[in-house]
């Protein structure tokens, strides 16, 4: 979205204007004002999509002293956006307009990864600093949804798939995982709460028509978490049954969708039998879940009695420092700064599927850092936690870490072959025989999970679970 800024820099108040461009070009215009909506004498100035350096070495070094850091090295958006941070958690007014003013002009989504940044990190910081955060989700929310198909979304899905092992890491570790739990069986059901469009099952419906024993019927019931997948769905079951056909997998398509919360499910919602193996397999999908109703979710995966549970999400913690906001944008920035260099180096540059991708990160963004969760807000949450604190919620509450095996492991490096170099697994060793209850194994959900890592840090967390 490009961000345009209508106001005198000195003057006290300031007007922004969000352009939020959907997926046919298009812009759809969101007004942001400051709090007492006094409208000041306007002129027109768009940010330009000028290079970082010249950027940095105009406007930010005219006005950036020693705390903002080198305007014109490589962190030079970390810098003033941290500083804006700050600026806003110390109500310092003088200081938020001058870092906002000055981080609009060196901002554009179509510049480097610097300018990105700084243009979707600008967004979220003006929606905290005039509390206009609910607001702006909500219109941004409503652009994607207007846009949003069943064929762009799949499109997307397969092109990132084909440039970084960010979703397919966890795809192949959770079927793996699956596929050995469930081996001998011959009544499947698999409980998918992600919102992965089922891009994960071809492959695992593959794996199942080619078994030496008979092939076993497979349930396949998705609990859909996000919006945008609802009206899609109807398709997409479609399709799995058309493809299942193929293979020659005897197949049960179900999709669940309108919960207000995961942690109702029941074994009679998701027709759950007696006489099947379970497996619960879960994506991106507990970080929308309410802080404080995680661990109910967790509970109920347990009375679904499954044979296994998988688990991926993103490598953040949002959590913690959930009310300690500096503490919480680092981490954020953090965590989208490695997404982006990511993208920067998987997409050519005027990749409109990488405009795309950085354009959904913004929702995300606006939505931890500048909307309250106190109100009876009924979106996504997006809070993430690192693997240890989710590992420890599962220990918790009676599971145990299952592991991968090694040809569970042998498969996701051969997977991460085929990508630019940069990407590799991180194995923990697993405590054999280990008891939750001991007081000896305080430190046991360390060993829990393999991650992704791209270039030395960790991005996604992969698990496997056994009640």
């Amino acid at each position: 979205m490009d961000i345009s800024l209508f106001t005198n820099p000195k003057e006290p108040q300031f007007s922004y204007t969000f352009f939020c461009p959907n997926n046919n070009g298009d812009h759809v215009a969101l007004d942001m004002h400051s709090k007492n909506n006094q409208q000041l004498p306007q002129h027109s100035h768009t940010s330009t999509s000028r290079s970082s350096a010249e950027s940095a070495g105009g406007v930010a070094a005219e006005h950036t002293a020693d705390p903002y850091g080198d305007a014109a090295g490589d962190k030079w958006a970390s810098n003033l956006l941290k500083e804006c941070a700050r600026a806003i958690s110390d109500k310092d007014s003088s200081k938020i307009h001058h870092l906002l003013w000055m981080l609009n002009e060196l901002a554009s989504p179509y510049g480097d990864c610097n300018q990105k940044l700084a243009s979707y990190f600008l967004q979220a910081l003006f929606c905290k600093a005039t509390e206009s955060g609910q607001r702006c989700y909500k219109t941004l929310t409503a652009v994607t949804e207007k846009n949003h198909s069943f064929d762009s979304a799949r499109k997307l899905i397969l092109q990132f798939q084909e440039v970084s092992p960010w979703t397919t890491f966890g795809h192949v570790a959770s079927n793996g995982a699956i596929l050995e739990a469930l081996e001998g069986e011959t009544k499947l059901h698999i409980i998918d709460i992600s919102n992965t469009l089922c891009t994960q099952w071809p492959t695992l419906l593959e794996a199942l028509a080619t078994r030496n024993d008979e092939t076993p019927h497979l349930k396949l019931t998705v609990v859909v978490t996000e919006t945008l997948v609802r009206s899609v769905m109807k398709e997409i079951g479609q399709r799995m049954a058309k493809f299942a056909r193929l293979m020659g997998v005897p197949f049960e398509f179900n999709a669940i969708s309108g919960l207000n919360h995961i942690a109702e499910l029941t074994k009679e919602t998701l027709g759950v039998k007696d006489d099947e193996a379970v497996a619960v397999n879960c994506i991106g999908a507990m970080r929308r879940v309410a802080i404080d109703e995680r661990e109910l979710v967790i509970q109920m995966f347990h009375s679904l009695g499954p044979k296994i549970v998988t688990i991926v999400e993103e490598e953040a913690d949002f959590t913690s420092s959930k009310y300690d906001f500096v503490w919480c944008f680092e981490e954020c920035l953090r965590f989208y700064t490695l997404y982006f260099e990511m993208l920067q180096e998987s997409f050519p540059m005027t990749s409109n599927e990488r405009l795309t991708l950085e354009r959904e990160c913004s929702r995300n963004i606006v939505r931890v850092l500048a909307c309250e969760e106190d109100e009876n807000y009924e979106e996504e949450c997006e809070r993430r936690e690192r693997g240890r604190q989710w590992s420890e919620k599962f220990m918790a509450n009676n599971f145990s870490p299952s592991g991968f095996s090694d040809d569970v492991v042998d498969d996701v490096k051969a997977l991460l072959k085929r990508y630019k170099a940069g990407w590799a697994l991180v194995t923990l060793p697993q405590q054999q025989g280990a008891d939750n209850n001991s007081t000896n194994n305080d430190n046991h959900h360390e060993n829990a999970g393999i991650y992704l890592t791209w270039k030395e840090e960790p991005v996604v967390w992969a698990s496997a679970w056994k009640p």
